[in-house]
């Protein structure tokens, strides 16, 4: 881990990177990334992923990472800022970067080893999609690696981390915004798409984020949210307060939601 950090030369909180990074490069063990592949990124945010994969591909391999959002989107740090100091560190000449680019309008000439979706699923605003992009998936690589939250949460602790990403995906259900959270997406939902569009899944794995600082992010995030909601029917108003009673009254320290992953060939 020292040498992306090192490579990146790490702007903001050097703390959260870390901890950031050791879970990304968990995650990209279990797709099982090799050197020389070629690797289109759907949904790069900031790069945490995007590093970790470029390292993984090495100087014969190559990254192209796309998002839908705009170089200002993001904080603290801005996906252009983060991308920018990527871009001007060693592993940037493996990566190249495209920004509010909607993938089932890109064209592309060229056919890809694998294609990762990682920890961004929650942002498309509907299965049905998910699925046009799996359809385009299927044209333009022979593999897709796949890494979301999993909310089977399997510890007491996680329960606030649940309990959030339901307010703001309640919240995003009244509202017209960009939340993160459009869509929660179970890991079942997720095979069933696969399998219905002839995947063979060879790995289903989930891998520990509860060290994360998401879920502590995404409480804060819920309880602010709390203030802002719209008027919504009477019985989702009881449902969100059930939710925010569950979330904040959770005496143990927050943990974050695990992750699973899926990873299947064409």
């Amino acid at each position: 881990m020292e040498h992306l950090l090192n490579s990146m030369k790490i702007i903001g909180d050097d703390t959260i990177q870390r901890t950031q990074l050791t879970h990304r490069i968990e995650l990209v063990k279990t797709f099982q990334v090799k050197k020389g592949m070629k690797v289109l990124e759907i949904g790069c945010g900031q790069g945490d992923t995007t590093v970790v994969l470029a390292d993984a591909v090495g100087e014969t391999g190559h990254v192209v990472a796309i998002d839908f959002a705009s170089t200002e989107y993001g904080a603290p740090i801005t996906l252009g800022e983060a991308a920018e100091t990527i871009s001007h560190s060693p592993l940037g000449q493996r990566i190249d970067f495209h920004f509010e680019t909607d993938f089932l309008q890109m064209a592309l000439d060229e056919k890809f080893d694998v294609v990762v979706l990682s920890h961004c699923s929650w942002y498309f605003e509907s299965i049905e999609l998910l699925k046009n992009y799996m359809q385009k998936i299927k044209q333009v690589a022979d593999r897709i690696c796949f890494a979301e939250w999993d909310i089977d949460y399997t510890s007491d602790d996680q329960r606030a981390h649940f309990c959030a990403a339901n307010i703001a995906a309640l919240y995003t259900a009244f509202t017209e915004n960009e939340g993160n959270i459009q869509n929660l997406f179970h890991k079942t939902q997720i095979k069933e798409l696969m399998l219905g569009e002839g995947c063979s899944i060879n790995v289903e794995q989930t891998v520990d984020a509860s060290y994360l600082q998401d879920g502590a992010w995404e409480v804060d995030y819920s309880n602010y949210l709390l203030n802002e909601f719209p008027e919504v029917p009477t019985k989702i108003q009881s449902l969100i307060r059930s939710y925010a009673y569950l979330m904040n009254e959770q005496a143990k320290p927050i943990l974050s939601l695990n992750s699973f992953v899926l990873c299947a060939d064409f």
